[in-house]
């Protein structure tokens, strides 16, 4: 028999080989990664491995005589890395008390519902690591505003300080149906920051001026910017807002103390923004004769 191996064999070996070998080190790197993945969550299981944290969670219920008093319950909830206070609370309502009251929908910092008073700052629950916090960690509603039940605050103020702005999009000569609408790219980054706003009250409720009277706030004022400034919208409509802005509740209450901006989980710069509509309107009201 012969042992002989043609060329065209040896060839068509040498190109499956080659094929073969990104496969098989594509595997080799998958199972070292799977490895490493493996022991880190060993690792991260033995460090926090009977560890607790001590929830101070504010409670009152109007419709339960035994809660009509507000008082602090303590929770003692097991610790994982990566925990949030809004981690904490679900655990603590689905473990220990189901009649506690929050709010919270996405759980990614982009719908604002779960705004809460924690150690003494405006937070999102969902956006606030347990491993940032000192201990023990104290959850209260928003400030300034009526508390409902446990955490739930009435939004209702703050609702209608936005709505007064009318914060949509309002062009007077709309384009036909096969015409883009055009923005500059200057204007574009100038209200950038002003279309992250995310509803959540925690600016309303760290300002001081919001809590004695009908002030806007810095959130309708925000709003408000975001379309003043939009080059799209139409002159009339930005006259009107220009007006509702001067009132007396509007821009000029504002006493630039940047406590919106230090608690907004989006960033804006909020008292930058009030201010350069108050410059706005001082030159709203200019009238050379």
């Amino acid at each position: 028999m012969s042992t002989h191996v043609s060329e065209s064999e040896s060839e068509a070996d040498a190109a499956t080989d080659q094929q073969d070998r990104p496969a098989a080190q594509q595997r080799r790197v998958e199972k070292k990664r799977e490895r490493h993945e493996q022991r880190e969550r060993a690792s991260d299981s033995s460090e926090t491995e009977g560890q607790t944290i001590l929830l101070k969670v504010f409670r009152y219920d109007p419709e339960v005589e035994d809660k009509r008093e507000p008082r602090f319950d303590d929770f003692h909830v097991p610790f994982k890395k990566g925990m949030t206070v809004l981690d904490a609370l679900i655990y603590s309502r689905d473990h220990y008390d189901s009649s506690l009251t929050f709010r919270h929908s996405c759980r990614q910092a982009i719908c604002g519902s779960d705004a809460l008073f924690i150690n003494g700052s405006q937070r999102l629950g969902c956006q606030t690591q347990i491993d940032d916090l000192d201990q023990p960690v104290r959850v209260e509603p928003l400030p300034h505003q009526e508390v409902v039940k446990d955490l739930v605050v009435d939004m209702e103020d703050f609702y209608e300080g936005m709505d007064a702005v009318e914060p949509y999009f309002q062009e007077e000569n709309l384009p036909s149906d096969l015409e883009e609408q055009r923005q500059d790219r200057a204007n574009r980054e100038k209200i950038k920051m002003s279309t992250r706003c995310i509803w959540c009250g925690a600016c309303m409720s760290s300002c001081n001026i919001a809590a004695g009277d009908n002030y806007l706030g810095p959130a309708a004022i925000n709003k408000a910017y975001r379309f003043v400034m939009d080059e799209r919208e139409g002159e009339a409509i930005e006259q009107q807002r220009l007006e509702t802005i001067e009132e007396e509740q509007g821009v000029w209450r504002c006493q630039t103390q940047f406590s919106c901006t230090n608690v907004c989980p989006k960033d804006i710069p909020l008292t930058e923004h009030i201010q350069e509509l108050k410059r706005e309107a001082v030159k709203n009201n200019l009238k050379f004769w």
